[in-house]
């Protein structure tokens, strides 16, 4: 009889126990669990570089011809540098895709200069994805203060597409057409 109470209390201990072991978190899930705080917060965060690492000789992948890593066309960065070549830059923000110049007077014009704002919207290569912006100043003769004069839309527009143009020539030279 004490045989009979002995495996009547055993058998559903050797039932429960595989069940209570499985309530146990995993010894070596460190995935799930972090085990110090640098490391939870890197699960957090993730990487300053991505997946992939810092690409710096461009991207890797054929359909992404033209752009680099951080989403800015490199076809339209580099033709808008070469275009305003001539004028003195104020900033020029890769990651952004913003180029900023000085003011900028034409020494054949006096009394005028110029200044252009130009903004890369888009990785691809197309009108929509360039905005420029070009500020005009007039001196006053009485007083020899700047003052801002109007532009002509149009003025805008011819820069958009020469600038369009050369990004268009480099990459037609990079397809080697």
């Amino acid at each position: 009889m004490s045989r009979c109470r002995f495996l009547f209390f055993l058998l559903p201990m050797l039932a429960i126990g595989p069940l209570l072991n499985a309530c146990d978190a995993p010894s070596g899930d460190t995935e799930n669990f972090p085990q110090t705080d640098k490391q939870d917060r890197k699960d957090r965060v993730g990487k300053l570089s991505g997946d992939d690492g810092i690409v710096l000789s461009g991207s890797e992948k054929k359909d992404d011809a033209g752009t680099n890593p951080l989403g800015v066309n490199s076809f339209l960065w580099r033709a808008s540098l070469d275009t305003i070549a001539f004028m003195p830059l104020a900033s020029a923000d890769p990651f952004g895709g913003v180029i900023i110049t000085e003011w900028h007077e034409d020494p054949n014009s006096t009394g005028e200069r110029f200044k252009i704002n130009i903004l890369i919207l888009d990785r691809q290569l197309r009108a929509d994805s360039l905005k420029a912006t070009l500020f005009k100043q007039k001196k006053d003769e009485k007083t020899g203060n700047w003052r801002d004069a109007p532009v002509d839309p149009a003025t805008s527009r011819k820069l958009e597409d020469t600038i369009l143009t050369r990004a268009r020539q480099l990459r037609v030279a990079q397809l080697g057409y």
